[in-house]
């Protein structure tokens, strides 16, 4: 673009260069707006400011449109594998078949994890919090792999996107073996990414358990569905982290932990509990959704309904609704929770309130639906949302490095005490 941005301060006119991204997403630059004029923007929560070019996903909140690398979620998510999609987003192209199956058969030698990884597992009190678990023996990768430090040896990178891959399924599936008061399951290599997961969580050593291929197929879809959103917390938290050129186990842990705050991605168990509330109560879906409508006065509101980003209906959303009446109808589920979601469900999809406000189910909506029939307990929830946002982390971490770019400085507005003399112990 050849526009000029203008900014007038104190009588002085500034000028800006403005940009435009490939898809008509227009931006006004304001590197030099500090050294120029002395003033910084102040931005709560980043709405208006974009931190970075990246050409890994597309979002456009008000048409309800979704891209990876170009290509729309919703035939990503019915014609391709999660390790496919892995591959795009990191790699910036659909894999050829022998590219697959050079990618899937490097993550098969190393799904498997280092004893003494084990050992600093078998720390762990039963009941910590798997998302805590997680982000720390990820972090501790980095001790199993001191190459990850060597800025100088980027060829080895490879390396540690693969293990990456491979092992956090592997990792994320002790925590529940441990509350469950079972022994963890090795991975096995001859089951494709999903099915393996399953294995992992579900087996027993006292009997065979064959992974159910709508399961797994469901499971696909979430992880896709999940594997990129562009500059969310998370996201945001990985690219800060990783210029300060810390290495990827590092920056990926850092946004587990971001992943782990309810606002992001622990809102499909915050859509569990709320039900569970609501059965606990009576399961009177209509008196909460009155008591939604009415919140300035009920202090109530619908977990899973809307999103910060999609004013329009969540195009994830559309996708997993039907992986999610699949896996109900399959394993021939009687939860009265469940009931109640349905309940919920319509009301929001027809009801003018809800439907004048686009107050749609969104993915958290479903996705928590989905894991509950799958017996995944909602502490669980986030650590599957970290499974397959794990690619997207990559992708951000790997291009951030690739374009060189600064380490992170936000800047601040002060509001604390001016300069104030220092009084002594004795005079105070």
């Amino acid at each position: 673009m050849s526009d000029k941005a203008q900014l007038i301060l104190e009588g002085k006119t500034y000028e800006f260069a403005t940009l435009e991204g490939s898809e008509k997403e227009k931006a006004i630059d304001i590197n030099n707006l500090r050294d120029a004029s002395g003033y910084i923007t102040i931005d709560s929560g980043y709405k208006n400011t974009g931190a970075t070019k990246s050409a890994i996903t597309f979002l456009d909140g008000e048409e309800g449109i979704l891209r990876y690398r170009g290509y729309s979620i919703e035939d990503l998510a019915e014609q391709a594998t999660f390790l496919e999609v892995a591959y795009l987003l990191i790699y910036g192209e659909l894999p050829t078949q022998a590219q697959y199956d050079d990618f899937e058969n490097k993550i098969r030698r190393h799904t498997l994890v280092n004893e003494d990884m084990r050992k600093i597992f078998e720390g762990f009190p039963v009941n910590a919090h798997p998302m805590g678990v997680l982000s720390s023996l990820v972090s501790a990768m980095s001790a199993f792999y001191p190459d990850s430090y060597d800025q100088n040896a980027p060829d080895k990178t490879e390396d540690h996107i693969i293990r990456l891959l491979a092992k956090m399924p592997t990792i994320a599936t002790w925590s529940f073996k441990k509350s469950q008061g079972h022994p963890v399951n090795y991975p096995k290599n001859d089951l494709d990414y999903c099915s393996n997961f399953l294995n992992m969580m579900f087996a027993l050593p006292v009997e065979e358990y064959k992974p159910d291929p709508v399961v797994a197929k469901a499971l696909n879809k979430l992880l896709i569905l999940h594997a990129d959103h562009e500059q969310n917390c998370s996201t945001s938290t990985v690219r800060l982290v990783g210029s300060s050129k810390a290495n990827i186990y590092s920056s990926i842990s850092a946004g587990i932990c971001a992943l782990w705050g309810p606002l992001h991605g622990g809102a499909n168990q915050e859509v569990i509990e709320m039900l569970e509330e609501i059965k606990a109560d009576g399961g009177d879906v209509a008196k909460y959704v009155d008591m939604a409508k009415n919140a300035k006065t009920t202090g109530f509101r619908l977990f899973g309904f809307g999103h910060r980003v999609y004013k329009n209906f969540d195009p994830r959303a559309r996708i997993i609704k039907k992986a999610a009446d699949d896996v109900l109808s399959t394993l021939g589920i009687n939860d009265p929770v469940l009931e109640i979601a349905k309940g919920l469900e319509e009301a929001a999809l027809h009801d003018e309130y809800f439907v004048s406000r686009k107050l749609y189910p969104n993915v958290d909506f479903y996705s928590g639906i989905i894991y509950r029939a799958l017996g995944i307990p909602t502490n669980m929830f986030t650590v599957m949302f970290a499974l397959g946002r794990l690619p997207g982390w990559i992708a951000q971490w790997k291009e951030m490095r690739a374009n060189k770019e600064p380490i992170g400085r936000p800047r601040q507005i002060y509001t604390g005490a001016p300069l104030r003399d220092f009084v002594p112990m004795n005079a105070r």
